[in-house]
C-alpha cells in the first residue's frame, strides 16, 4: 500500500504550531511507518517549484498553518489547494487570523508608518518602505506584496477540516492524524477536537452564580484555585469556546483566552462572548456599569484575541 503524502506550510502565524505538530511525540514514528512528508519549508529542502512539478490532488493532506497577510503566503494557499486531496486549516491563525489578524485594526499605510518610521530602535532617515519590485543591475527583484488586511485560509480557498487552538493540543492533531490514517475522516467542514462543547466544560472549577462588580487584569489579584474565573472577576473566554483542550489555562490559573475558537453554531466568537460578559455585570445602575466596563482594558484584544479576521467585524474602517 502506497504512503500517504502530507504537505505543511507556514503563513502568518508565529512558528508555534510548527512546533506543536511535533508534540505528538513518539505517535511521529506511526505516522512515518503509513506517511512521507513532500513538502514542509521549515524542516526540509523543498523548493515550491517541486510543489509546482506535482500533479494536482497528488498531496494527500495539507495542514496550513497562519493566515494570509501577503501575496506569497495567497499563492502558496491556491497551489496547496490545488495539489491536495484535503485542506486542513490547522491551528488559531489559518482558521480565524490569530493575533496577527488583530493587525486589521490598522492598514497597510500605518503598519508600515509604525514599523519602519516610528519605533525606537528605526533609524530610516530616507524613509525607505518596502517596495513590491525594485530594478537592480542584475535584474528586478520582486517581494510578496504586504496586504491591507489579514484574511483567513477558508476566505481564500477552499477548507475541508479545522484543527483549532494557539497552538492545537498534541492530542488534538494525533486526533486528526489517526483519523487520517485510519481513513475515518469525518464529514467535510468539521472542526475536529474532543469536545464540541464550551472549555467550561473541560474546566474542573466550581461554577455558581456569576455576578461580577468589577473586572480584573491577571496581575492585579491571585485568584481562588477552585472557583470559577470569571465569578473571580477575570475576563475569561472559557464561556464562548470551543472545549477539546482539557481547560489548561483556568487549571493553571490564567484565563481561556479563546484560542480554540467558538463553540458550535456560533458565528462571531467575540460578540458570543461580550454577551455573556454583559450578562454577569452585577449592576443596573448605568453610571456603575460605565465604572465596571471601564476595568476592561483592550476590550479588541479581549473578545477579539484571535477571531477578529473571521469575525462579522473583519477589519476597521481607516478613514
Amino acid at each position: 500500500m502506497a504512503k500517504l503524502k502530507i504537505a505543511l506550510y507556514w503563513a502568518a502565524s508565529c512558528g508555534g504550531c510548527e512546533i506543536a505538530q511535533l508534540q505528538i511525540g513518539d505517535k511521529i514514528l506511526k505516522l512515518a511507518e503509513v506517511a512521507d512528508i513532500v513538502f514542509w519549508p521549515v524542516a526540509i529542502d523543498a523548493k515550491y517549484k517541486d510543489v509546482e512539478a506535482m500533479p494536482e490532488k497528488s498531496i494527500d493532506v495539507c495542514l496550513f498553518n497562519g493566515g494570509i497577510r501577503n501575496s506569497e503566503q495567497e499563492h502558496l494557499a491556491k497551489m496547496l489547494r490545488e495539489k491536495s486531496k484535503v485542506m486542513i486549516a490547522y491551528g488559531a491563525c489559518a482558521s480565524e487570523g490569530g493575533i496577527p489578524g488583530l493587525a486589521n485594526l490598522f492598514n497597510r499605510e500605518l503598519i508600515f508608518q509604525r514599523v519602519y518610521l516610528e519605533t525606537p530602535s528605526t533609524d530610516n532617515k530616507d524613509k525607505v518602505f518596502p517596495q513590491p519590485k525594485y530594478k537592480v543591475p542584475e535584474g528586478e527583484l520582486n517581494i510578496p506584496e504586504f496586504y491591507d488586511t489579514v484574511r483567513t485560509l477558508a476566505q481564500t480557498v477552499d477548507v475541508d477540516y479545522t484543527i483549532p487552538g494557539c497552538p492545537p493540543e498534541a492530542r488534538t492533531t494525533w486526533l486528526a492524524l489517526e483519523a487520517l490514517i485510519e481513513g475515518k475522516l469525518p464529514p467535510k467542514g468539521t472542526v475536529i477536537t474532543h469536545n464540541a462543547k464550551a472549555v467550561c466544560d473541560d474546566c474542573p472549577r466550581k461554577r455558581d452564580v456569576k455576578k461580577v462588580k468589577k473586572f480584573y487584569r491577571t496581575f492585579e489579584i491571585i485568584p481562588e484555585p477552585e472557583i470559577c474565573l470569571l465569578e473571580q472577576g477575570l475576563l475569561c473566554a472559557g464561556i464562548a469556546t470551543r472545549g477539546g483542550c482539557e481547560a489548561p489555562c483556568p487549571q493553571a490559573n490564567m484565563p481561556c483566552t479563546g484560542c480554540y475558537g467558538p463553540v458550535d453554531g456560533v458565528i462571531d466568537q467575540g460578540a458570543h462572548f461580550l454577551s455573556g460578559v454583559s450578562s454577569v455585570i452585577d449592576s443596573n445602575d448605568p453610571t456603575e456599569i460605565d465604572k465596571i466596563i471601564a476595568g476592561i482594558h483592550d476590550p479588541v484584544g479581549i473578545f477579539y484575541r484571535y477571531s477578529l479576521a473571521d469575525s462579522l467585524l473583519r477589519r476597521a474602517r481607516i478613514k
